[in-house]
């Protein structure tokens, strides 16, 4: 499947051209359960975004086996070149997010079984789910992924912009990847599978069910262990974060139901429309240290005083 090359100007690549992969170690491990509620800025973002990493890891997992699997039938040298760099930047998110895990297991005390009923739930499927299946469900989680990346990374003033760093670096890496191989799991199942449009969309719906059950699952536990539902008005403000964020979620994908539909034409995808994403792209590449990035440093990145 031939895929053009996307620049909404001549100093801006678009963020899913030759994207890379970065080795990055976060030790978030050796945090202390403190830090677990890590966005000051927002704090039941941060509860929800922890909710989210319960389950990713295993996910990611699924997505490599898909991936790995599907490629023995992709002949497209570009496409290829993207299965290897996604298949190599999942496998260091879900390393990131399991040791993070272990931290939030000392605090809450449903973590352990959420967590090893996820990793036991997505081993299972990879193990008997058919390649069409495999990537079929890939592509669906894969489009809630690429736009949470988007919409987090919008919304990074009012959610994460008073943070503690290594989660912050932690998050803001795996969005900015998120969004740059966004595309990957999609161009997979088109070329695979390209003509059957309904089952796309039908494992689109799948995915977004599973991810809400998940999440709510975490994160309402979370908020519970937090006391942030031990009274009417904050329990009312902790259930609304979860249901608007996930609608949000649900909104932005409505454009994923179109036939003529592609991640790299998504309206929230444009690298102008997020300069946090693009001036975090260029330290790295320029041989910033990622790991490194506090607020006073994200601010001379993007050019705030």
């Amino acid at each position: 499947m031939a895929r053009s090359r996307i620049v909404d100007d001549a100093d801006f690549e678009h963020p899913m051209d030759d994207f890379p992969v970065r080795p990055l170690e976060f030790k978030s491990g050796a945090l202390n359960t403190d830090a677990v509620i890590w966005s000051q800025s927002h704090p039941r973002f941060s509860i929800f975004m922890n909710a989210f990493s319960v389950h990713v890891p295993y996910f990611e997992r699924y997505l490599i086996r898909s991936m790995s699997m599907a490629k023995k039938h992709v002949r497209d040298a570009a496409l290829l070149a993207d299965i290897s760099a996604i298949i190599g930047q999942e496998a260091h998110h879900a390393k990131n997010f399991i040791e993070f895990n272990r931290v939030m297991a000392r605090r809450y005390p449903k973590i352990d079984a959420l967590e090893m009923r996820a990793r036991d739930d997505f081993a299972e499927r990879a193990g008997t789910d058919t390649l069409k299946q495999l990537v079929g469900f890939t592509a669906g989680y894969e489009t809630f992924t690429f736009l949470a990346g988007m919409i987090i990374l919008a919304n990074y003033e009012e959610w994460m912009s008073e943070s503690e760093p290594t989660m912050k670096a932690m998050w803001v890496w795996h969005q900015v990847e998120e969004v740059e191989h966004g595309a990957v799991a999609f161009e997979v199942y088109k070329n695979l599978y390209g003509t059957d449009e309904w089952y796309r969309k039908y494992m689109i719906l799948k995915a977004l069910t599973h991810i809400a059950l998940e999440v709510k699952t975490a994160y309402l536990h979370m908020c519970r262990e937090e006391g942030l539902m031990n009274s009417l008005p904050s329990a009312t403000t902790t259930v609304w974060f979860l249901v608007s964020t996930l609608s949000k979620m649900f909104w932005h994908c409505l454009p994923t139901f179109s036939r003529t539909y592609h991640p790299r034409h998504h309206p929230l995808a444009t690298t102008r429309q997020n300069r946090i994403a693009v001036a975090w792209r260029r330290f790295t590449k320029a041989g910033g240290d990622p790991l490194k990035i506090d607020r006073a440093k994200m601010n001379e990145i993007i050019g705030v005083s």
